[in-house]
């Protein structure tokens, strides 16, 4: 068939460490032999850090920040984003950063108001939050936010 783009749907969640490493090893592999090119959906942070080239995190289906994979690991902009990272085990006793805990209730994802979808879990929520969905915008090369407060004013 020689495809040259493959979506895989958490290829490797629910296996044993090992089995993860050597499935993740043969993709990369088969990447590299055939010059193929994946969409890669998962939940785990590590796994996206060791296959991908490039990020992009969603909430509630809608992209909120895209970035070079060490861009999004180094700085994070996206609350979310910065969540999510925060939640990865640090095999250090000295460089652990603190965790940031997601609180509130998360918004419909069948009927979304028209508003920021992370704004009833956001520290950071605006009165600009709540008028309207914050547009995805690049905010360096490469690298895409989308958050009223990231875009246009702090940082």
């Amino acid at each position: 068939m020689k495809p040259k783009f493959i979506v895989c749907d958490e290829p490797v969640s629910a296996l044993d460490v090992s089995i993860q490493a050597q499935i993740l090893n043969m993709l990369r592999s088969l990447q590299n032999e055939l010059g193929l090119t994946y969409i890669f959906i998962t939940h785990d942070l590590s796994v996206v850090n060791y296959i991908s080239d490039d990020i992009a995190v969603m909430y509630l289906g809608r992209l909120i920040e895209k970035a070079p994979t060490e861009v999004l690991f180094r700085s994070p902009l996206h609350p979310y984003t910065k969540a999510l990272l925060s939640a990865l085990p640090v095999p250090s006793l000295h460089n652990r950063q603190k965790r940031i805990l997601i609180k509130g209730e998360l918004s419909s994802p069948i009927d979304p108001k028209p508003v920021c979808r992370f704004a009833a879990r956001c520290d950071h929520c605006t009165e600009e939050c709540l008028r309207g969905e914050p547009p995805l915008v690049e905010v360096a090369p490469n690298h895409f936010v989308s958050c009223f407060r990231v875009a246009g004013k702090e940082a």
